[in-house]
């Protein structure tokens, strides 16, 4: 081509690629500092978000854009769009469900990992995801006082963590041969049944649905007037399934119930679990955080006996979501449920390093240890024990002051910092159903306030209230708000 007619052609554009790492500092640089103020004063936010179902949807365009926004276009949007949506869990007065506080280092740590942005398939794809995963599990296994040789994994919550475990349970016996043949119709292979408390959480139910099980399968056990599970009750219905043809399975105990945090007597389930070759789940999302109080390790004494074990560290452990912490003492049964390696991923190392893909169905997996390092390293293992003990002070303190007001009254032991109570005018003693009204209305009118965010829950045929505490930002201070307007809304013409 003549040189003149090489000069005259139009220049090509320019391949279209990322904004300019110069965009990404200024943009951070403004979007840290909204962060910083958000956690500073996150009470000038209601707590509960007041949009009305539908609302953010129509209020957006319903098709995306199709030519690029400025990034100082989608931040302006934070304020005017998403804000309102939020319902804000790292408020202080965040008391209604069990806490998920993004903690300073936890927010720091997220960050990274959203910008090296790791696949954790095989070891070779982050060394550094692997093997930080199996130092932090191993850090906070040793900090929880548990066996050393426990294998621990990152998931992002504890009902993928249960399902794992329940998986394994039951590939430890190799004989079902589940893996390979499958459940259906095989008039070979008995009714599986799975055994917990009847105040267990739902996720035992869904693993139970997902794995083939079926909900029809799950063994619900009564509970003491400590809504712990009865060991008797268990042992009964146990022995029952084995005369009628079934084939018991795997136990979940529950260590910090989701209404009360009460506790299962782990070390005599266990002892029923070993006796009948059940695996023993324990599943404590929640109140696992109380092992690193000598308080705690005492109420959970026999956790050690489990066969696996399930922390979330984005609830009382100030990491935030997703983090939940699975470990097992039978690692090759949790390979052996899940490994499988096409020969687009065989590595020349897969038999001598971590692949965490091998212990999962998921095979990609984010770098989630990295945040639970900064948080681990940023407060230390007493820092993170005192922050827990300082929780259960708290709760002792408000349970203190129901007890001590007339018309109030406490309806179950305080085991952590959960409290359960409930408003009782002598004028409606004895009607439940007038009891379930009135408390339901004090709830309504306290979480309308913005201030403070309380739930509730049902133990047997009683409404109760519930305030949960485990924001690292709650201080007494806003409990003594929950309780002024718990105690006016009672008060109230009409409540």
């Amino acid at each position: 081509m003549p040189e003149s007619q090489r000069a005259s052609r139009p220049p090509h554009p320019a391949p279209p690629g990322d904004l300019a790492p110069e965009e990404f500092a200024r943009h951070a640089a403004a979007l840290t500092a909204w962060i910083a103020e958000y956690l500073r004063t996150p009470e000038r936010y209601p707590v509960l978000s007041r949009l009305s179902p539908g609302e953010l949807c129509r209020s957006l365009p319903p098709h995306a854009p199709e030519a690029e926004e400025s990034l100082e276009a989608i931040l302006a949007d934070i304020d005017r769009l998403i804000m309102p949506g939020v319902t804000h869990w790292n408020h202080p007065g965040f008391l209604a469900y069990f806490a998920n506080t993004a903690s300073v280092p936890g927010i720091l740590g997220e960050l990274l990992t959203a910008a090296l942005n790791q696949v954790g398939i095989l070891w070779r794809t982050s060394p550094a995801l692997a093997e930080l995963e199996e130092t932090t599990t191993g850090w906070l296994r040793d900090a929880f006082g548990l066996p050393d040789d426990w294998f621990g994994m990152i998931t992002d919550t504890a009902s993928v963590s249960t399902l794992q475990a329940l998986a394994a349970a039951r590939e430890m016996d190799p004989s079902l041969e589940v893996r390979l043949r499958g459940m259906a119709g095989r008039a070979d292979l008995p009714r599986l049944r799975i055994y917990c408390s009847e105040h267990a959480h739902s996720s035992v139910d869904k693993a139970a649905i997902t794995l083939g099980i079926g909900a029809e399968n799950v063994v619900r056990i009564a509970a003491d007037d400590r809504y712990r599970m009865r060991v008797a009750a268990l042992e009964e219905a146990v022995r029952a399934d084995r005369a009628a043809g079934y084939r018991p399975l795997a136990v979940v105990a529950t260590l910090g119930s989701t209404s009360t945090t009460s506790v299962d007597p782990i070390a005599e389930i266990a002892t029923l679990c070993r006796r009948e070759s059940l695996w023993l789940h324990a599943d404590a999302a929640y109140g696992g955080a109380m092992l690193l109080l000598p308080e705690g390790r005492a109420l959970l004494a026999g956790v050690e006996h489990a066969d696996s074990l399930v922390v979330n560290a984005h609830k009382w452990l100030f990491t935030p979501m997703d983090c939940s912490v699975l470990w097992t003492r039978h690692p090759r049964v949790l390979k052996r449920t899940f490994a499988l390696t096409p020969a687009y991923l065989e590595t020349e190392e897969q038999d001598v390093a971590l692949s965490l893909s091998d212990y999962s169905f998921q095979l990609g997996r984010r770098f989630r240890a990295l945040k639970l390092w900064f948080v681990m390293r940023a407060f230390g293992v007493r820092g993170l024990a005192a922050r827990v003990q300082h929780h259960c002070a708290l709760a002792t303190r408000f349970a203190d002051w129901v007890r001590e007001e007339a018309g109030w009254e406490v309806v179950a032991p305080v085991e952590m910092s959960v409290v359960c109570f409930r408003s009782v005018p002598a004028r409606l003693a004895g009607d439940e159903g007038a009891l379930a009204a009135h408390n339901g209305r004090i709830l309504d009118r306290v979480n309308a306030s913005g201030s403070v965010f309380l739930s509730h829950t049902k133990l047997g045929d009683r409404y109760v209230l519930r305030v949960a505490i485990g924001n690292i930002r709650t201080q007494e201070s806003h409990l003594a708000e929950a309780w002024r307007l718990l105690r006016d809304a009672a008060a109230h013409p009409g409540v």
